[in-house]
Parts: structure tokens; sequence; C-alpha cells
């Protein structure tokens, strides 16, 4: 009959809206999210039956039936929780969905967001610690070789000039790196002699291979830190370079480098692999050597 649908649409439409308007904004965040399950339960199901007999009772009405037609007591509960429920539920499920999405992407822009920060504050503790340590180095070399002291200079221009264009960038091209990792060298040989010795061994094409920026220095710079020649025999490093890692790999002194900690280093480089990446630092502490594989990032297109 035309009443039907003149009235029964407009009255679940509009019973659907109040029963979504009421969990929604009042039994949702006070009970449900308060963890008030018992009285989320009972004015969930006070809610659903009440709107849910308006409903039945105007399509019943609508379809020519007498109030004394009207099924027992329990019935009317029972048929309004359930007329309630089916007429309201759709929507409900398609607000939640809505909502699910859009916590997961504000979820992923904010945890994005602080990958970016802890990054850039990771980064930012290698400048003074790499600033420290040649500051001595430059100011011993100007009186006692000033040639030599200008190639550190230029040296050590390039490796910060390099630091200053890569400040934003958490990962650099292989090849890059191993360019400033030879400038850093210069600096190592150029300060303790023959007291160190290094070795690059590339056995594959560094195209479209990546480390964190600065990875390369700052294991080096650990190999003089924690390593110190007697005179007669050198500290052997090793660069190699593996379909996936590269590895360094240095002899050990019995002479232990004095200790300097400012929250740099391997627990650094660590920390940034951790945001970088889903493989993890090896490192393998021997009694003649010591040997850290850092995972080669292949960036996705």
């Amino acid at each position: 009959m035309l009443i039907e649908y003149l009235v029964d649409i407009p009255t679940t439409v509009i019973t659907s809206l109040i029963v979504i308007i009421i969990f929604m904004s009042f039994l949702i965040p006070k009970f449900l999210l308060q963890k008030k399950y018992l009285k989320f339960i009972v004015f969930s199901l006070l809610i659903l039956s009440f709107w849910g007999i308006i409903a039945d009772t105007f399509g019943f009405l609508s379809g020519g039936n007498s109030l004394d037609k009207l099924p027992n007591w329990y019935r009317i509960i029972v048929n309004g929780i359930y007329t309630s429920s089916n007429d309201s539920g759709f929507l409900l499920g398609i607000l939640f969905t809505k909502k699910f999405y859009e916590n997961q992407t504000e979820l992923s822009r904010i945890q994005k967001q602080q990958k970016e920060n802890e990054l850039k504050l990771l980064r930012s503790q290698i400048d003074p610690h790499f600033l420290f340590n040649n500051l001595n180095t430059l100011d011993s070399l100007i009186d006692s070789n000033p040639e030599k002291a200008k190639e550190y200079i230029s040296r050590l221009s390039l490796i910060y000039r390099y630091l200053i264009k890569t400040k934003d960038t958490e990962v650099m091209e292989l090849a890059n790196e191993i360019e400033l990792a030879k400038n850093y060298i210069f600096l190592i040989q150029t300060r303790f002699g023959n007291d160190y010795e290094f070795n690059i061994e590339k056995n594959i094409s560094l195209t479209d291979k990546f480390i964190p920026t600065g990875a390369l220095q700052s294991l080096l710079e650990n190999v003089v830190k924690h390593n110190k020649s007697d005179g007669t025999k050198s500290i052997k490093t090793t660069i190699q370079i593996n379909e996936g890692w590269l590895i360094i790999t240095n002899t050990k002194s019995k002479i232990i480098g004095k200790q300097e900690s400012f929250g740099t280093g391997l627990k650094n480089l660590k920390m940034r692999y951790q945001l970088l990446s889903d493989e993890k630092i090896q490192v393998h502490n021997m009694d003649v050597k010591f040997e850290i594989f850092i995972p080669i990032i292949e960036l996705s297109s």
C-alpha cells in the first residue's frame, strides 16, 4: 500500500539515524570507551528496543492493523531490538569502517612523522662527534706540516660539504658513501701514518645500492676509537661489498683506545637501521678481529 511507503521508509530512516546518533555521541564514548561494558549493554538494549518498537508500531498500523492485534509485550520488545539493530546496523558498520580507516591513515601519518623526527635526531648526533675528533688534529697539523694541513682542510671541507648536502637524507647511494669513506680514510692516515691500513673490495655493482648516510664513516671512526696501534703492527681494516651486505673487518689491538661516548657509534647505527630496514646489523667480536655486517638497502620503486 502507498501509505506503507509514505510512513515506513521515513520512519525507518528517522529511527535509524536517531539510534546511530545516540550510539556515536553518548553510548560509545560514555560507556564503551570507559570500559563500562554492563551499562553499555543495558542502555544499548533499551535504546534499540525503544526505537525499534516505535518503528514496528508505525509499520504495523500503516498496514491497516489495529492496536489490539499487537503481539505479546515480550515479542514486541524482541522484534523491536531486532528491527532497530537490523535498520541501524548497516549504517553503523559503514561509519565504523570509515572511522577505522581514517584512524589507520592518521596513525600511519603520525608514525611516519615520528620516524622522520627520530632519524633526523640520530643524524644530528653524528656531526658534533666528527667535528670534535678532527679539530685537534688540524690544530697540530697546521704548525708541523702546512702543506698537509691544506690537503687535510680540503678533504675535511669535502666531507662537511657532503654532510651538509645530505643532512636531510636518511640513505645515500653506496658509491657516494664509498667516496666519503675515502676522504675520511685520508684524514685518518694523515693523522696516524702507518698505524692504520684500509682496503676496499667491491664484488658487485654499486648501482641502486644504499646505506644510511654517514654509516661507513661512523664505523671507520669506531675502528680508530677502539683500536690503537702499538707502533709495530698496523690495524688493518677491510671494507668488503657483497650482495646484500657491506662488511667491515678490522684486526684488534691489545692497546684499547680511549672510550669516548657522545651517544653515537654502533648503537646509533643500530637504531637507524631499526627505523629504515627490516634487516638487522650483525656484529662478530672475535679474539683477533672485529667484524660487522650492515645491510645494503635497495629502495623499492
